[in-house]
């Protein structure tokens, strides 16, 4: 039986093929090459963070496992409440099928502040990335769940010669260290690596995943705990594994005051 991840895979490859017919990947390069220089989102999480952890802040409307998130859905006024608050980065989610996103979030949050932009999408080809870059994006996520690992390598490469950074993420112990190892094979100039504390195929969440996949990593200093983090003792415990970063999502988009949370979860 499909799960939620196929079926979106699924999806994004047909959406794919439609976006072909509507906007050759030739024009798509062009405009990259034309957009504005990308900030240094690996730059931002690897410098020293302030407050022990750097947090990648996520503008997200809906989700398949929550459903609508936030009803007073302002990608502006939620960019300059994050940067406000202390994030490093943003996180935008451009999924329209399933999150109720869209491509134009990305420079709209980038226009309202100053932080480096991740694109946060199912990535499945080097369409998606010069898409991610012309619309202004600074990082892209590469998921090791829905690509091969010399797709990811060939992907993030890409990237990485227009500038970008790459978070390269898995749940799974086993992907994780084949992506890990290809990855620093390939010696990139820019990549994060995530530990997804969210089964995509099943959408269950433990933060536990984190700190026990982080055991079998020699080097956190590029980790990315994603998903899960809803509390100041979450946020302790991913860094107490080695995090040098956390990406949180739904318990900042489902507050009554985005900033506050973010500065809780900061502390």
């Amino acid at each position: 039986m499909p799960t939620i991840l196929d079926r979106i895979v699924e999806t994004k490859q047909k959406e794919l093929a439609e976006l072909r017919q509507r906007v050759p990947e030739e024009e798509l390069i062009a405009r990259a090459r034309d957009a504005e220089p990308p900030r240094d989102f690996h730059a931002a999480i690897r410098a020293d963070p302030p407050r022990g952890i750097h947090l990648i802040a996520e503008i997200k409307r809906a989700s398949p496992s929550a459903g609508l998130i936030r009803e007073d859905f302002d990608p502006v006024a939620i960019a300059r409440a994050y940067h406000r608050a202390g994030a490093s980065a943003l996180s935008v989610l451009t999924d329209e099928t399933y999150f109720q996103g869209h491509l134009s979030h990305v420079p709209q949050a980038r226009q309202a502040a100053p932080l480096p932009v991740l694109r946060k999408d199912f990535t499945l080809d080097t369409y998606h990335v010069y898409q991610a870059r012309a619309a202004g994006a600074d990082a892209i996520l590469l998921i090791a769940e829905v690509l091969a690992t010399d797709e990811i390598v060939a992907l993030l490469q890409l990237a990485d010669s227009l500038g970008m950074t790459t978070l390269v993420e898995s749940h799974n112990a086993n992907l994780l260290l084949a992506v890990y190892a290809a990855v620093r094979a390939a010696n990139p100039k820019r990549y994060l690596l995530g530990i997804n504390n969210r089964d995509l195929a099943r959408q269950v969440t433990d933060v536990g995943t984190t700190v026990r996949l982080a055991e079998l990593l020699d080097d956190t200093s590029r980790l990315v705990a994603e998903s899960g983090i809803q509390t100041r003792e979450d946020v302790l415990r991913v860094q107490r594994a080695g995090a040098a970063a956390m990406l949180v999502g739904e318990s900042l988009m489902a507050a009554d005051d985005i900033a506050a949370k973010a500065a809780e979860l900061l502390a």
